[in-house]
């Protein structure tokens, strides 16, 4: 099973989608392992996006991640990033499909509603960030043997 790293942003929070994303995976099959709500300093918001470090929208990205709190999670499933990924939808909502969490949900690519992991090598190191491994939860659902072979 792959893991993959999902953030519910700030405007996922601010306006009461936690639950409606959440349910989405869930009744996908994915399994969550671990998942806490917080409201990120600077320090970890410089650290999660550090690729985008120095391009003209770094600094909004950062004002915007901090400004409100988010839920983090991680999720467990068979080929995890590639699932969770389609379910997200496209980075920029007016291209993401119905259907999608950015496409029912977004309007504004500053205001995506969601990151998700978008490789196995980026799931790892964003797990690492927020999670200690002591807070992933490994256990069975009791419908794993209806949703997978």
């Amino acid at each position: 099973m792959e893991r993959t790293f999902v953030m519910l942003k700030p405007d996922a929070v601010q306006r009461g989608l936690i639950g409606e994303i959440i349910s989405r995976f869930e009744k996908k099959g994915l399994k969550i392992i671990a998942m806490k709500m917080l409201k990120i300093e600077r320090e970890l918001a410089e650290k999660h996006y550090f690729e985008h470090r120095g391009k003209v929208f770094f600094d909004n990205l950062i004002n915007y991640i901090t400004s409100a709190p988010v839920v983090a999670m991680v999720l467990e499933g068979k080929n995890a990033v590639k699932v969770v990924r389609s379910i997200v939808g496209a980075t920029n909502p007016s291209e993401a499909l119905p259907g999608t969490i950015r496409g029912d949900y977004g309007m504004d690519i500053g205001r995506n509603v969601i990151h998700a992991s978008d490789s196995k090598e980026s799931a790892e190191r964003e797990i690492s960030i927020f999670f200690k491994p002591n807070e992933l939860c490994e256990f069975k659902r009791i419908d794993e043997n209806w949703v997978y072979e």
